[in-house]
């Protein structure tokens, strides 16, 4: 069964930073990382479901016309939008996914540590959803920390490992380390340097 949603309004209850996003060197190295692997400068829209309290999601909104985020947790929302009170072009849902999927369409969709809380069942409808909300030229970046988490029902590698089947993209990125797994899939395939026209 998928993790609910109590188990993290019970986190925001405590604490504003529950896995320390602003302050360990392993939170801040994963988002250099994330934003370093997306091949183009910009993105006309992006989406960020389960933002939490919204650091990744600071960074994600320069790179983007528009910037939509959802989470699961009311207390949550209520950080992210104010964390993104500067971004005009951005906006923060309360959603429970893959149920509450949204309409838009999306040239870039971020999946940064939220699929192992899912079961199977609700991860391959995310995987569906995604897909059909993803543009023609749309990109789908997952990153996951790699060690067990005890009360998830998926570990990392078996997000990842469904993600490349169902997926059935070309990945363009593909990095993993002893943390984490990242990888990029692209409905186009082109590198950077063949968008540029350098190969």
């Amino acid at each position: 069964m998928s993790v609910t949603t109590p188990y993290f309004d019970q986190l925001f209850a405590k604490n504003d930073d529950p896995w320390e996003f602003r302050q360990r060197w392993y939170e801040r190295r994963k988002r250099a990382l994330t934003l370093a692997v997306l091949t183009r400068p910009h993105y006309t829209s992006i989406f960020e479901p389960g933002c939490a309290n919204g650091e990744l999601s600071a960074e994600l909104a320069p790179r983007c016309d528009r910037l939509l985020c959802c989470d699961t947790s009311m207390a949550a929302v209520i950080l992210a939008r104010k964390r993104l009170t500067e971004f005009s072009h951005a906006e923060v849902q309360q959603s429970r996914l893959p149920q509450q999927w949204p309409t838009q369409a999306f040239e870039l969709i971020v999946l940064s540590e939220l699929c192992y809380y899912l079961d199977r069942d609700d991860l391959c409808s995310l995987i569906d959803c995604a897909l059909a909300s993803l543009t023609p030229k749309g990109q789908i970046l997952a990153c996951h920390w790699r060690p067990v988490i005890e009360g998830c029902p998926q570990t990392a590698e078996q997000v990842h490992e469904l993600l490349q089947v169902r997926l059935d993209m070309p990945r363009l990125i593909h990095h993993h380390d002893s943390d984490l797994l990242l990888d990029l899939w692209c409905r186009e395939g082109a590198s950077v340097a063949e968008l540029e026209g350098l190969r």
